[in-house]
């Protein structure tokens, strides 16, 4: 496989621009196998995504280099497709636990015997985060992943807990 590398340095003189950096790389799935180096497999959307960081890189005074690279030995591949996996199944482990949350509220709401639109379109809103927190995911998954299984489960059990509310919902305002 080959990979998308961007090597970068930003001025210390503040964090706001090495978080900013930081958290978009994050965002767009790329893992670090080594300080102020980040790797993204090379796949559509990558190229443009590394792009945009390393314009950010160079928009706060820094220095960016990106390249594409293959491991030169099957180690060296293990590696970064293990540090890949272990990031994407450390946000599905957070998804599972916002999904037990969402769970947690609308029992909450139940035991409460709140059944309001408001808070229906509330939970309605709560449950597409998921869903859109859900299909990126999936969106930057190019291993198999240990928790992504479980995580569309939960998204389905999520779906059907709101669905379940919903009908109580609509059942008293009826």
């Amino acid at each position: 496989m080959k990979w998308l590398l961007l090597c970068y340095t930003v001025p210390s003189d503040t964090s706001r621009h090495r978080v900013a950096v930081w958290r978009e790389l994050r965002r767009v799935g790329a893992v670090s196998p080594q300080q102020a180096v980040w790797a993204l497999p090379d796949h559509a959307g990558a190229r443009q995504a590394l792009e945009d960081v390393a314009r950010l890189v160079e928009g706060a005074g820094g220095e960016a280099l990106l390249v594409r690279a293959e491991a030169l030995n099957e180690a060296s591949e293990k590696r970064l497709e293990d540090l890949y996996i272990a990031a994407r199944d450390e946000e599905y482990i957070e998804f599972l636990a916002e999904g037990d949350k969402f769970d947690a509220e609308i029992e909450s709401e139940i035991r409460k015997r709140k059944f309001t639109a408001a808070e229906l379109d509330e939970e309605e809103q709560n449950f597409d985060r998921l869903a859109r927190w859900h299909r990126e995911l999936n969106r930057k998954s190019f291993f198999p992943i240990p928790s992504s299984a479980n995580a569309d489960r939960r998204l389905k059990e999520c779906e059907s807990t709101l669905a379940g509310y919903a009908e109580r919902v609509f059942e008293a305002q009826q």
